[in-house]
């Protein structure tokens, strides 16, 4: 098949994008798939007349452009079938702030938050108790992300998120582990339990350094906890309206209780990322992973071209 590999692009997960998608072209390329990598930095403006030339886009872009759904628009104004979520579904999950309203209704576990578009006025004092976890509200990869303890600590986050021009997401520090789940077609993939090497959460250094953490698949946890991250990671994909694959990650209490925290649209591709590990317990190496990705996004394409 002749695929047009997308990557790049120019969020600050710019580099992971690339590095990621190098091993995806030679995982390709060893199955036959004719192959042209394509920096969407340097070629946006040649974007549609390039899809309309390939069988299949594989779109690995982390962030804005990527996630925000925008990619996966012009791609179906140029006809050509791709992997995953579709521009709205795509949208919503990378807003965290809007995501987490759709979880809400729909009656799934996540914690209490506060919103700031733009920086807070003088006088201003969060709702919610400390210590505060502060997220970039559409950033990834665990970038302007951090806890504060203390007024002083929550500016110099703020300050961070609002100079990148995003704005910020503010949720109480919630106690325990973290767990993600990946989901595939219909069906959850068996979740990771996810042990930082240093600190006690998640971030950056965490997920890219060497050693960073420990990802133990699948998750020595209960039976019943593995099962209701399944059917939580399912029930957040169909609330969110995604399609084709996702990455569900939680915070597991002491208690065993599971809080949802965001959902990934596009999440990180190469053999040792979250969700190819949860492929393999399953018997489904990385080059098969992505051709049933390509297969869900072609019966996609179909479904959405008969029904017009």
């Amino acid at each position: 098949m002749k695929i047009l590999l997308i990557a790049g692009g120019w969020s600050t997960e710019r580099d992971v994008s690339l590095a990621g998608a190098r091993g995806m072209e030679s995982a390709l390329r060893e199955r036959g798939h004719d192959v042209t990598f394509f920096d969407l930095r340097d070629d946006f403006d040649r974007l549609l007349e390039t899809a309309r030339a390939h069988d299949f886009c594989l779109i690995n872009l982390h962030g804005a452009p990527g996630e925000d759904g925008l990619v996966q628009a012009m791609l179906e104004q140029a006809g050509c079938p791709y992997q995953g979520s579709g521009p709205a579904g795509s949208f919503l999950a990378l807003n965290k702030a809007a995501a987490k309203q759709i979880f809400r209704m729909a009656g799934l576990p996540t914690a209490d938050w506060e919103f700031l578009p733009v920086p807070p006025p003088d006088g201003w004092e969060p709702r919610l108790p400390w210590p505060l976890f502060v997220k970039s509200n559409t950033g990834g990869s665990s970038l302007r992300l951090g806890r504060a303890a203390d007024r002083r600590e929550l500016d110099a986050l703020l300050a961070e998120i609002f100079a990148a021009g995003d704005s910020a997401l503010l949720e109480p520090q919630l106690t325990g582990r973290e767990v993600t789940c990946g989901v595939l077609g219909d069906q959850a993939l068996p979740p990771i339990l996810i042990e930082p090497a240093a600190g006690d959460f998640f971030d950056y250094t965490s997920k890219y350094a060497k050693g960073g953490a420990r990802e133990i698949c699948p998750a020595p946890l209960p039976r019943e906890v593995l099962d209701e991250a399944g059917r939580l990671a399912l029930a957040a994909h169909r609330a969110l309206g995604l399609a084709g694959y996702s990455r569900t990650d939680f915070i597991l209490s002491p208690e065993g209780r599971l809080t949802l925290l965001e959902v990934n649209t596009l999440p990180g591709m190469t053999p040792t990322s979250l969700v190819p590990q949860e492929a393999a317990v399953l018997g489904m190496d990385f080059g098969a992973l992505l051709e049933r990705l390509m297969e869900l996004g072609l019966e996609r394409h179909r479904a959405r071209t008969t029904a017009r």
